[in-house]
């Protein structure tokens, strides 16, 4: 597990007429900020990981391809096609982060597309490939029989905590965010809270960042049937960001410089 913190301690070694000071980690010290904002002019990969190659499991009717991940005039086309890879009729795409990070606000500024039977998101995820606990936070937007946006979360304890919220099928940029702090979790669509989760167990595991366009054809009581007819679609990401528990107001556009929400950060 990435160790969100640099502790620094001190220990001395005594040497004759003078001592000898080494820094090494202890706990109770200095802090790196991990904080940061990706306007997406590029596909860094130091930061940025393309999946591809493999799906996540049968639910998926598609393969994640590296050719369906875009970065033009300034955003993130993550694209769902029609076009055959492998054991799969579609191919799709998805991007993680090769970090982890902690408690804080995630956010997003995306155009997002529905069909019966696909699901655009953003959320963060840890578990078994990693050897962690299951957690994860999710926003998702899916259209079973109308568009409906789901946000949820999971913990080794718990993964049925997901809400439904009715959104609008419209051609327009928004932003979405979530402020995950130790006790609480709140999501938010352009500065607007739509869910409070206060309490209770909740995720604790520093986590990846994952954004990602896929279908099914199995998995049709939650999501519908996706029909091939009805690719490409693509979802559009204007920017990412990520503003570490603590730190404020980091850029334009977060949820954390409008002065009516109150954020204990």
């Amino acid at each position: 597990m990435r160790t969100m913190r640099r502790r620094l301690g001190q220990v001395c070694l005594l040497k004759t007429a003078f001592a000898i000071c080494l820094l090494m980690p202890s706990d109770g010290s200095a802090q790196e900020d991990t904080s940061f904002f990706e306007p997406f002019d590029t596909l860094a990969k130091s930061r940025w990981f393309i999946s591809s190659g493999w799906a996540n499991g049968d639910h998926q009717s598609c393969l994640w391809y590296r050719d369906r991940v875009a970065v033009e005039n300034g955003k993130l086309l993550l694209s769902l096609t029609a076009d055959a890879k492998e054991d799969r009729d579609l191919s799709c795409a998805e991007i993680q982060t090769r970090e982890r990070f902690g408690y804080g606000t995630y956010e997003a500024r995306m155009k997002v597309p529905y069909a019966e039977g696909m699901n655009a998101n953003l959320f963060t995820f840890i578990g078994a490939p990693q050897d962690r606990p299951h957690n994860e936070i999710d926003f998702e937007f899916i259209a079973p029989r109308e568009p409906v946006l789901q946000t949820n979360f999971h913990t080794a304890a718990s993964s049925t905590n997901e809400e439904l919220h009715r959104t609008s099928e419209d051609d327009g940029f928004r932003t979405y965010s979530f402020i995950w702090e130790p006790d609480r979790i709140r999501w938010y669509i352009d500065g607007t809270m739509i869910r409070d989760q206060h309490g209770g167990v909740l995720p604790n595991e520093p986590k990846k960042i994952y954004l990602s366009l896929w279908s099914t054809d199995t998995l049709v009581d939650w999501m519908g049937r996706f029909d091939p007819a009805s690719a490409p679609q693509t979802l559009e990401v204007d920017w990412m960001g990520f503003t570490e528990m603590g730190t404020g107001c980091a850029f334009d556009g977060s949820v954390l410089c409008k002065p009516e929400v109150d954020v204990s950060q």
